[in-house]
């Protein structure tokens, strides 16, 4: 697979995902070491949720996730600030050419698994459900 096939939406490489799980996993051990001297970090247990790289693994962007969804604008804020020191830690802990730049975003993939069992669990969609259960039983009883 070529590179210009990555960046437009294919599927990423066994390096680009151990890349990324490596940065997620240093990102992580930070946090949860208190390594990161921030007062709005502190104050919010973060989860790391996953990080993806780009095909040339130059910028690594980390989902993150306070817990309860509380004050996303302001933790994003806090990582921001300390962009510098995560890209240094990466670079040590990670055996890359370049160390990645690093920009971070709230993980939505929370909000999606939530909308999407709001909607398995509607009204109209169990209806159909029960529907569809009910034909399988009619056909296989003929």
């Amino acid at each position: 697979m070529s590179r210009a096939h990555h960046a437009h939406g294919a599927e990423p490489s066994q390096r680009m995902l151990r890349v990324a799980e490596l940065v997620r996993h240093q990102i992580a051990q930070l946090l949860s070491r208190g390594e990161i001297n921030d007062p709005v970090l502190e104050q919010h247990v973060v989860t790391v949720s996953r990080v993806t790289m780009s095909p040339d693994l130059k910028l690594a962007t980390v989902y993150v996730m306070p817990l309860g969804g509380k004050d996303e604008p302001e933790v994003l804020r806090a990582f921001d600030r300390h962009k510098k020191y995560l890209r240094g830690e990466i670079a040590h802990s990670v055996n890359l050419k370049f160390a990645p730049e690093v920009r971070f975003r709230i993980d939505d993939s929370f909000d999606n698994v939530a909308r999407i069992d709001a909607l398995l669990n509607s009204e109209r969609v169990r209806r159909d459900l029960d529907q569809t259960q009910t034909d399988e039983e009619n056909g296989a009883q003929q």
